[in-house]
């Protein structure tokens, strides 16, 4: 069965000095402000789509690694997935750098790199993202 979720961006004004508000509308958990400076500057509260990318892209991927690692037979303890998302203004978004810990109980640091990998590389949202170098450093503790 397929899922669709949606999300619903209010702008006001030009680029530089517009803002608007981002609303999470599937889950209702929040409307959150959104502004050129937030983006490519300092965040000074306010969010960005290369911040809401990171948390789609640290989510999706622990839910595959977690996955991967429980149908090998070795269910995860923990695992802690930070997304850095870099914008370049003027480029776009030029990487994104995934980095995992996980607790693991049964298996090799070589073992969970693996998982790790195909992870990255199966998660849905690495999917969508294939245009852009996403890098992996993965540490079982």
């Amino acid at each position: 069965m397929a899922t669709t979720r949606t999300a619903t961006t209010q702008w006001k004004g030009a680029l530089l000095d517009g803002s608007g508000t981002v609303s999470l509308d599937t889950s209702g958990v929040g409307t959150f402000e959104v502004s050129w400076p937030s983006r490519a500057e300092a965040p000074n509260g306010k969010t960005s789509p290369e911040e809401l990318i990171a948390a789609a892209h640290s989510s999706c991927f622990s839910m595959a690694l977690a996955h991967g690692l429980a149908g090998a037979g070795n269910p995860p303890q923990s695992l802690q997935t930070t997304a850095a998302v870099t914008f370049q203004p003027g480029e776009g978004i030029t990487g994104i750098a995934l980095t995992v810990q996980g607790q693991v109980p049964g298996i090799s640091a070589e073992q969970f790199q693996e998982a790790a990998e195909t992870a990255k590389a199966n998660c849905p949202v690495s999917k969508a993202l294939a245009g852009t170098t996403i890098t992996l450093r993965a540490e079982l503790l």
